[in-house]
């Protein structure tokens, strides 16, 4: 009787489970949807153009001897091949990587009406220079701008609050010569401007008037930081963000495209995993914390971070799993937030005022910038409809900061320029 009646249930619960199987099957993938409330912008999938550079190659063999640390194989300022991560694929990328082909399926959001800002193209940058890559603006409203140059050409430079070009920093001490690959930079409450170059494994803090103060890391040499040995290395740094008394956080890892180092030759290089350094304003360290891929707490990629300037928490953008990890200033997991969106920037404002603490995301190659609440909820578009090269769109929108005014600069990794999104407000008067 008892098997009877077991047999009978197995039979019931695999018809149910087949009859959920088959509606699931018949259910259709929803391609559009409301926003969280009335008022706020809508979602919808829209195909759009791929990276233009593509998936990376494939780099070539080391030199004998060099071991799986050996990333002076590569040519000069290439990327390193994603190979630690869960999610690279064997030829070292993800599946085609955040590319998604030539018809690539994003998810953008809707314009509010009255709500979008305008966009300008106020800097005047070198001709024929690489794309932008950083900026900052500072408390005077000076803004700094970061770009991908050669090396015999300037990469940093400083505009006044009416957009002219205040200096640039000599490109000796930049020392953007390969391995280089400039990535974000921030300006501190001071008006020091810290630049990333993330290939070189280096920081380098420059004064308002443009001199170098300090410098983080060693370049071309990636490598773990070990204070206890005094060993003090960067391995492949994406974002800066600054707390709310100063202090630095520098985020590591730029996901698919970072290279295997577990293990390797290099006796200083052996962790190979997206971390968290937490400095104070001196550079004196204080803490560090590790993603080390999936679940809660952790991250593959650093790439879009910030730290909150109300609470002091920081946010990791781990941009390729489309999720925030929030930790307290000490590095305590506090929770994770799902989004819809590639995380390639956030930025908090930190002018006082009504705007201090709002909270904006750059969505990178989905090509949007919008305004997003402490839950991740999109509150609306400031800029870009979809993927692009043409005027008011983003190829790769990134790294930003913004005025005391509200309006925002916007860098784009893919396009040599950087975008001024003018608060509707401020555009108005203008006119």
């Amino acid at each position: 009787m008892t098997k009877g009646i077991l047999a009978s249930v197995a039979v019931v619960a695999l018809g149910a489970v087949c009859t959920a199987t088959l509606g699931l099957a018949d259910t259709k993938v929803p391609t559009e949807g409301p926003g969280l409330k009335p008022g706020l912008p809508g979602w919808y999938i829209a195909g759009s153009p791929s990276d233009p550079a593509g998936p990376l190659p494939p780099p070539p063999p080391p030199p004998t001897g060099a071991g799986r640390a050996g990333g002076a194989a590569r040519a000069p300022g290439t990327p390193p091949r994603c190979a630690h991560s869960g999610i690279c694929e064997m030829d070292g990328t993800r599946a085609g990587g955040i590319s998604a082909g030539e018809d690539g399926q994003r998810v953008e959001w809707k314009a509010t009406p009255g709500k979008s800002y305008t966009f300008a193209y106020p800097f005047d940058l070198p001709a024929g220079g690489g794309n932008v890559t950083g900026v900052g603006v500072d408390t005077k409203d000076n803004v700094w701008v970061w770009q991908r140059n050669q090396p015999d050409q300037p990469a940093l430079f400083k505009f006044g609050p009416d957009h002219k070009l205040l200096f640039s920093v000599p490109p000796d001490v930049t020392n953007h010569t390969p391995p280089f690959r400039g990535h974000g930079m921030g300006v501190d409450g001071d008006g020091n401007a810290w630049v990333i170059n993330e290939a070189g494994a280096f920081i380098e803090k420059f004064s308002p008037e443009g001199k170098l103060i300090m410098t983080l890391g060693e370049k071309g040499h990636r490598g773990d930081w070990d204070e206890a040995k005094g060993q003090r290395l960067l391995w492949e740094p994406v974002t800066i963000g600054f707390g709310p008394k100063g202090d630095v956080y520098v985020f590591e890892s730029h996901g698919d495209e970072s290279p295997n180092d577990v293990g390797s030759d290099d006796p200083t290089n052996n962790i190979g995993v997206a971390r968290v350094i937490h400095l104070d304003k001196n550079g004196k360290f204080l803490n560090q914390w590790y993603g080390n891929a999936h679940g809660p707490g952790k991250f593959n990629s650093a790439h879009g971070s910030a730290v909150d300037p109300v609470t002091g928490d920081v946010w990791v953008g781990d941009r390729q799993d489309y999720r925030i990890v929030i930790f307290n200033a000490n590095g305590q997991f506090i929770r994770t937030m799902q989004m819809r969106n590639l995380i390639c920037a956030l930025y908090f404002d930190n002018h006082p005022g009504p705007r201090f603490g709002q909270v904006w995301l750059a969505t990178g190659m989905d090509g949007q910038v919008v305004r997003i609440d402490r839950n991740g909820n999109v509150l609306f578009v400031a800029g870009g409809t979809r993927k692009g090269t043409e005027k008011g769109m983003f190829s790769e929108a990134t790294n930003m900061s913004s005025d005391s005014k509200g309006n925002l600069i916007v860098a784009d990794t893919q396009v040599p320029r950087a975008t001024e999104l003018i608060l509707p407000a401020n555009a108005a008067k203008s006119k």
